[in-house]
């Protein structure tokens, strides 16, 4: 099988890059794919593809930009020049832009696809009917908040005509066939990118490092952190450094800096900025607990799967997907009230003062982590693309035939 995946990629800032790096990658090592496709947004000479495992060839086409206005005809034009025998889009709705008009163009994609017979699944990481608009950024106005939902309402009916939607929530399958009556909607989970060893639990010498990785500004705020952690520092007198791992959300440039210059004062706060993929294990192995400052979700969090794969212990608010996360997949964790800091304060402390509570949680989570490894879920993708081409070729056979 020839297969071309349409997504971000290293070193490439656009959401959900680091997804599409762990799809290659492990697509790549399948007996039943010869080449891969990669239609995205960073050059051949650019794209990080140091595996150390061997693999299928891969053909690397820059083909689209973030906000750029011709992405669905430079994609369409890519997937005719390589001819792949299926595509998977790894697609949230802000996936082409943080602009309105080039966001939804490069969504018509996977229709395009269907309408030309290009088997097509479409990895859809959030839904519309889940995403808190003011919160995530998108706007503040109610009257332009219902023309959003009106417009990612219309995007999502015509996503749906591609050949299956994959969501990793089985909450997101129930909304969409029930809203939209949709019948080729599918579970596939989000799924833990490495698996490493059995984690030890032991932590480096120095002060102890509470780390939250994302993307900030919208929903996910470090301000409450950075104050409950103030607050724990008080209360027990433990060594604690403040880890902000990560860089601005693409509505809110310059908000982390702006974070950096109001807490000047306050000691051991590292900003990482952009952590490169080769330093991701080392982030995580050195903290001693991952903290989700979210005051909303959009989707399943691949945070809380790479948390859970180096075996941390993580503090989560009580609200939304990662309630549902953690009782679907079965991790753990501390949770707090995301609109209190004392709130969030008391779970840090929970976790500080306790070692062995901090393994036990470390144990739970590296064992939902390891139940769903991308291997796994590599394999799954490649079931439906099996069924979606044997059903193309079938038809195709029946049409020669009659």
């Amino acid at each position: 099988m020839k297969l071309a995946i349409v997504t971000s990629f290293p070193p490439s800032k656009v959401t959900l890059n680091e997804y599409g790096y762990h799809l290659l990658k492990n697509f790549r090592t399948k007996d039943n794919i010869d080449e891969i496709v990669l239609l995205t947004d960073v050059s051949a000479t650019q794209a990080d593809l140091n595996f150390e495992e061997k693999g299928c060839k891969i053909t690397v086409k820059s083909c689209w930009k973030f906000n750029g206005y011709f992405n669905v005809l430079n994609i369409l034009k890519a997937i005719k020049e390589t001819k792949p025998d299926g595509v998977l889009f790894n697609l949230q709705f802000m996936k082409f832009g943080d602009k309105k008009i080039p966001a939804a163009l490069g969504l018509l994609t996977p229709m395009l696809c269907k309408i030309k017979n290009i088997p097509s699944v479409v990895l859809l990481h959030n839904i519309m009917e889940q995403v808190d608009l003011k919160k995530a950024g998108f706007t503040q106005n109610k009257i332009l908040q219902k023309i959003y939902n009106f417009i990612g309402t219309s995007l999502t009916r015509l996503i749906l005509s591609s050949n299956m939607v994959a969501v990793t929530m089985q909450k997101y399958v129930e909304i969409l066939e029930q809203k939209y009556h949709a019948k080729n909607v599918v579970l596939i989970p989000h799924g833990t990118f490495e698996v490493p060893e059995r984690p030890d639990y032991s932590l480096p010498s120095g002060p102890l490092k509470v780390m939250t990785f994302g993307k900030f500004g919208t929903y996910k705020k470090v301000e409450i952190l950075i104050e409950a952690v103030r607050k724990v520092r008080l209360w027990t007198k433990t060594d604690i450094e403040i880890v902000i791992a990560g860089t601005d959300n693409p509505n809110v440039k310059g908000y982390l800096k702006g974070v950096q210059e109001r807490y000047k004062d306050v000691p051991q706060i590292t900003f990482t900025g952009y952590v490169k993929e080769e330093d991701v294990p080392q982030l995580f192995r050195d903290s001693a607990m991952v903290v989700f400052p979210y005051t909303s979700t959009t989707g399943s969090s691949g945070v809380l799967h790479q948390a859970g794969s180096y075996g941390k212990a993580v503090v989560m608010p009580k609200l939304g997907d990662l309630e549902l996360l953690v009782k679907e997949e079965g991790y753990s964790g501390e949770f707090f009230n995301p609109l209190s800091i004392d709130s969030l304060a008391m779970a840090i402390e929970k976790i500080i003062v306790d070692e062995a509570y901090r393994i036990q949680l470390g144990e739970i989570n590296y064992s939902a982590a390891t139940a769903l490894p991308m291997s796994a879920i590599t394999d799954l993708y490649l079931q439906h693309f099996t069924a979606i081409i044997d059903k193309k070729n079938a038809l195709l056979l029946e049409e020669a035939t009659a």
